[in-house]
């Protein structure tokens, strides 16, 4: 859960992530959406031709499904600094929060070098913390770090200090070291939360994101990814812009009309006691909320 919402244009820096939500579902409501607080477990694909979701208080019948279950960043061992307050996993959502502060990088792969590279446009001050693993990036990567003014620490962390707001202030090392930081990103990659999709069959990639098409298609009829279960950057906005695509996709799937000629030619024209298209319950309630006085 994000702590405070960041980069996203109309809504304040202090709002939380708990409170975004919580505005995201009162809207839903109010376009007839049921909201069921519930874990899906499994689902599957029935011989009728809906999906089957499986949760621990109900099972679900659907003819489309958006799956957006993201990703969890794989965190390091501790000891650590506190999530939101000296640990960060986003450079393009916190690295604007490290102007001309001291700050590390935790990791040992390709990321970990690429990101304390570019944090160099913020801070002249930034250092690898590798915590006793051998770097598995590049010889390439190698000469590009020796070719900026980054500091490769290799002893682990022992002991985290924090300042009086929370905030950290130093960390530890196992040979003595204490170093000043105001905060840091961990690169040790993420783990995609991709588990229904494999159920439904979908193809995944090489890095555990769901294979889509512009509109969140999957490769499988009627199943829909979105956000960051999918290739791409990680961002509140683009998963908002994406969550859009996909229902504007599924719009033109579930609308009645335009009917195909083919079902014209076998049942004859629309009659008129057959429009409006949309279902008698959500036609009463959509009347009601879009009526100005």
């Amino acid at each position: 859960m994000m702590q405070d919402v960041h980069n996203l244009l109309g809504v304040t820096e202090e709002t939380s992530g708990n409170e975004f939500l919580s505005v995201g579902r009162d809207q839903l409501r109010e376009y007839g959406c049921d909201i069921h607080n519930d874990l899906l477990v499994s689902c599957d694909s029935t011989e009728d031709g809906s999906i089957r979701l499986c949760g621990n208080n109900a099972d679900y019948r659907t003819e489309y499904v958006v799956l957006a279950t993201g990703f969890n960043d794989v965190r390091p061992e501790p000891p650590l600094p506190r999530t939101g307050r000296g640990l960060h996993y986003c450079l393009h959502c916190d690295a604007y929060m490290f102007v001309n502060e001291p700050v590390y990088v935790m990791g040992y792969g390709e990321s970990a070098a690429h990101v304390a590279a570019i944090m160099l446009n913020f801070t002249d001050d930034v250092d690898i913390l590798t915590r006793n693993d051998s770097p598995e990036w590049s010889d390439e990567t190698a000469t590009m770090l020796s070719n900026h003014p980054i500091d490769i620490i290799h002893e682990d962390i022992t002991g985290v200090q924090n300042d009086k707001d929370g905030w950290l202030a130093a960390l530890e090392f196992e040979d003595g070291m204490v170093r000043e930081y105001k905060g840091g990103f961990a690169m040790y990659g993420a783990e995609y939360n991709n588990g229904l999709a494999r159920n439904l069959g979908c193809d995944i990639n090489d890095d555990g994101t769901v294979v889509v098409d512009d509109h969140g298609q999957t490769t499988v009829d009627r199943v829909y990814a979105v956000g960051d279960l999918t290739p791409g950057h990680n961002q509140l906005p683009i998963a908002l812009g994406e969550g859009a695509k996909a229902g504007i996709s599924l719009h033109f799937a579930l609308r009645e009309f335009p009917r195909d000629l083919d079902v014209i030619e076998e049942q004859g024209p629309v009659r008129s006691d057959e429009v409006p298209g949309i279902p008698d319950e959500l036609l009463e309630q959509e009347v009601d909320f879009h009526t100005y006085d």
